[in-house]
């Protein structure tokens, strides 16, 4: 949209800009730190598919460039001479490995693998290539395994994202590029975590929870196992087995090497419990394991999996080790030094903590005192920012939010702090425009996890947080008691008591926004999703304050999650305190259908039909209840949908959920209703 002089009209987002995000992730920096490959997701609106390939950014900045045009290419890896570009190429079928000459050529097929392979590490020597790839231990006919019946004697059957996982499970294997041979190193019933090459390129390292009974404990630990020696022109399992490093009985999220190789970098807990992860050294000769950043209080975030956060990696030198944590609401990354193993818990230190920046993912280069991150910001939706070891400001060295969404003003986040009735603070953010009217409609949306949190950044999921301020409203996100990022006291606070620990932390800021002017106490509204969904149903049963409600991804009933959620051992003895069957007041207590009938807020249940996390009949109970009682409902269920539609679902279902919860909720606050 343009004026008459041709320049382009400052303008709120609209719902039809989602389908113009460009969003980068996964980025990669070169060995030299000259140039930085990355992932970006686009949109092809007319095929309801999204798009990814592989670009490249220069470190000095400038244009960045499309290098690969694949319709699914994602996590990019360079060879470390720097020569070669692997990446995953998924196309009509399974991801399989491709690698690209970066002096010219076209990419080539790497791996043909019957279930794909996952992402590409590149040994020290750039002879192979190590990844976890899923391998069905059952053999036969995949078509007359897909309807046999699926026999289940331990818990953890199926995924989300996934479904029934029958015999498939993830292990670690090795491509040889000069012969292109595959060797699989690990086996069992059991899933191998993403491997890390020991710096001689003899071993690699990978978090496991192999144990039988490790469903039921939920303990997993590092491992290593022996590389070399591997003959990869065979295709059975090698002989040697994996080695546990460090004590048993703890979660174990990620592993890599220190630079001497006589240690692991382990980021995890000592024992299995509901907690902030930490930063570890674990000594390979049986050492105990140091820690390195407790005194930070602060949650450590190794950014799998494309949640936010650093993956630890050292610098050039060896001596300076970066990780990413969480803090009041934003993702930064540290650094602690590190001398071997004789640090007994160092002193962290900001490295990359640029106020309102959240960090997704980190790259060190190798070769250079350089590194790359993909950053949201208040402005933008993601980012390549490039960072000088040596000193100085980060820079953004890419423009996809501003070039995708030109004219686009986004609605500046206002931080907030209120005090709840039994002395508690609770941090947050407050969209709102200065000019809207006042007092005026308000949003209250709780954020999921319940150990995740808002912070100031735009976020992808939620673009209709910044569509309602650029039509007046004001958007609340509160980090109530539970939230990450405000020490481990405040993460634990909400254990065994979901909804009515952080019920004030909630509802008090309100009565607050009332006080000040801000909010009309006719037209407050309340969304939610996954345990925000719950916490949404939690509090319409507990006030009627709110002209309309969103429930969406919830958990209604936790007596029935704890046996049907595809964490169902974490949340029954973690979370929720006990299983049903030991406590059934305990569960019942803290479950939103159990008190339904105290409901009259009209509601809007928006569920995806195969979320295995929250499964669907938790929706289809909470709209069955507000229906045969009476009060204004309607559900929407998202076919072929996982839990986490809402990030990387179809175009349309994500286009369609933003649409309905701003209808919904202004629909019912209306001053015409």
């Amino acid at each position: 949209m343009n004026d008459r002089k041709g320049q382009a009209m400052v303008r709120p987002l609209d719902i039809d800009d989602l389908h113009s995000l460009a969003l980068p992730r996964e980025p990669a920096i070169s060995p030299d730190g000259e140039r930085v490959a990355y992932t970006l997701r686009t949109t092809d609106a007319a095929a309801d598919t999204d798009r990814r390939s592989i670009w490249l950014a220069s470190w000095e900045g400038g244009p960045a460039v499309q290098v690969t045009n694949g319709p699914a290419d994602g996590s990019p890896a360079w060879s470390p001479d720097g020569g070669t570009l692997a990446f995953l190429r998924a196309g009509d079928g399974h991801a399989q490995i491709w690698t690209l000459p970066m002096a010219g050529g076209e990419p080539r097929q790497a791996t043909h693998l019957p279930l794909g392979a996952g992402r590409p590490i590149w040994s020290p020597d750039g002879a192979l290539i190590a990844f976890t790839a899923p391998v069905d231990r059952a053999g036969g006919d995949p078509e007359r395994r897909a309807v046999a019946p699926v026999v289940v004697e331990r818990l953890g059957h199926k995924a989300d994202g996934v479904g029934l996982r029958r015999a498939v499970r993830r292990h670690l294997h090795v491509l040889d590029l000069a012969g292109g041979q595959v060797r699989r190193l690990t086996d069992g019933d059991w899933d191998a975590g993403e491997p890390s090459w020991s710096p001689d390129g003899t071993r690699l390292a990978f978090a496991a929870a192999p144990e039988p009974d490790a469903d039921l404990t939920l303990a997993s630990a590092a491992y290593v196992v022996d590389v070399a020696g591997v003959d990869v022109a065979r295709v059975d399992v090698a002989g040697s087995p994996p080695r546990r490093v460090g004590p048993a009985g703890g979660f174990v999220d990620a592993v890599t090497w220190t630079p001497d190789g006589d240690a692991l970098v382990v980021v995890g807990t000592p024992a299995v419990r509901i907690g902030h992860l930490g930063l570890f050294l674990t000594p390979l000769d049986g050492g105990a394991p140091v820690p390195v950043a407790a005194s930070l209080d602060r949650n450590i975030r190794p950014g799998q999996g494309g949640w936010y956060g650093a993956f630890p990696q050292f610098t050039p030198d060896g001596r300076t080790l970066l990780f990413g944590v969480n803090d009041r609401g934003s993702t930064h990354v540290y650094s602690v030094e590190v001398e071997a193993t004789e640090v007994e818990d160092g002193s962290p230190k900001p490295f990359l903590a640029t106020p309102g920046w959240v960090v997704s993912g980190l790259s060190v280069a190798a070769r250079a005192d350089r590194a790359a991150a993909v950053v949201m910001t208040p402005q933008s939706y993601g980012e390549i920012a490039a960072v000088d070891l040596a000193g100085g400001e980060p820079r953004l060295i890419t423009r996809h939010t501003a070039t995708s969404l030109p004219g686009v003003a986004f609605t500046a986040p206002q931080e907030r702090e209120f005090t709840t009735e039994d002395g508690r603070t609770v941090h947050g953010w407050l969209l709102r425009d200065p000019a809207a009217a006042a007092p005026g409609p308000l949003l209250v949306d709780v954020h999921g996890g319940p150990h995740l949190a808002w912070g100031p950044a735009l976020e992808p999921a939620n673009p209709y947080h910044q569509i309602l301020a650029g039509r007046g409203w004001s958007v609340l996100l509160l980090n109530p008691r539970a939230s990450d990022g405000y020490g481990e006291d405040f993460y634990t606070a909400n254990l065994h008591s979901w909804g009515h620990g952080d019920e004030r932390d909630l509802l008090d800021p309100v009565d607050q926004l009332v006080a000040e002017g801000v909010a009309d106490p006719a037209r407050l509204a309340i969304c939610g999703y996954s345990y925000g969904g719950f916490m949404t149903g939690h509090l319409t049963t507990r006030t009627d304050r709110f002209a309309a409600a969103v429930v969406a991804g919830m958990m209604a009933d936790l007596v029935s999650a704890a046996g049907t959620s595809d964490q169902n051992q974490v949340f029954a003895t973690l979370e929720f305190g006990a299983h049903p069957h030991e406590d059934r007041a305990l569960v019942r207590s803290q479950s939103p259908v159990e008190h339904v009938e105290h409901v009259t807020t009209p509601t809007l249940v928006l569920h995806a039909v195969h979320d295995e996390r929250c499964p669907v009949g938790q929706a289809e109970a909470w709209f069955t209840a507000l229906r045969v009682r009476g009060v204004r409902a309607r559900m929407v269920l998202y076919p072929d949908a996982s839990h986490q539609f809402i990030v990387d679902g179809r175009p349309s279902h994500r286009a369609d959920y933003n649409g309905r919860i701003i209808d919904w909720v202004s629909e019912h606050t209306s001053r015409e209703r």
